[in-house]
């Protein structure tokens, strides 16, 4: 965890509440892009915003604090977008986050940014929309937030090679999805 991040949960746990405005600050847009992704709706996602950050308040004195607080956060986030999704049995998960700077591989290197860089942004989106949510929160994680293999296992409550799997099948099928995306347009 960032000293700085161990600092403010210090203090917020030593009965200063307020200081709990500068993580909702750091962290409000990623877990509301979470929400809206999961809900597509701006109102269900402000309202699961507000309420991860509330739930997270109200157990802070259970975070571990030798990991990060973004996965945590993102872990409370996650679960209370699922409930929310059995309880409205609405099922589109992760289909708004794809146009222009929040690609989620514009953070991407080696051999996969080789590929994908010669695609349409728009294509890449279309296909991610078809991946199994398992694999796309897993992808996502991994190239719009920057997390690492631990981190987005944290978040998925998953193992660690859980979490690498996840991500290289997504990849995969990704990739396939793209070729026969690029072969059906020849």
């Amino acid at each position: 965890m960032e000293k700085n991040e161990e600092k403010l949960i210090s203090d917020i746990l030593a009965g200063e509440a307020d200081v709990y405005a500068v993580l909702v600050r750091r962290y409000e847009k990623p877990i509301f892009n979470l929400m809206l992704r999961m809900t597509s709706s701006e109102a269900d996602a402000v309202d699961l915003t507000q309420e991860t950050f509330v739930r997270a308040y109200e157990k802070l004195d259970r975070f571990k604090s030798s990991g990060r607080f973004f996965p945590w956060l993102y872990t409370i986030g996650l679960n209370l977008a699922r409930d929310h999704l059995r309880k409205t049995k609405t099922a589109k998960n992760l289909e708004n986050e794809l146009q222009g700077p929040n690609n989620p591989f514009y953070q991407d290197s080696g051999q996969e940014h080789d590929l994908l860089e010669n695609l349409n942004v728009e294509k890449v989106g279309m296909a991610l929309k078809q991946l199994p949510s398992e694999y796309r929160e897993a992808v996502f994680l991994r190239f719009h937030e920057g997390m690492a293999m631990k981190e987005i296992a944290q978040a998925l409550q998953i193992s660690v090679s859980g979490a690498k799997m996840r991500v290289h099948r997504g990849l995969l099928k990704l990739r396939q999805l793209l070729q026969k995306e690029r072969r059906d347009d020849e």
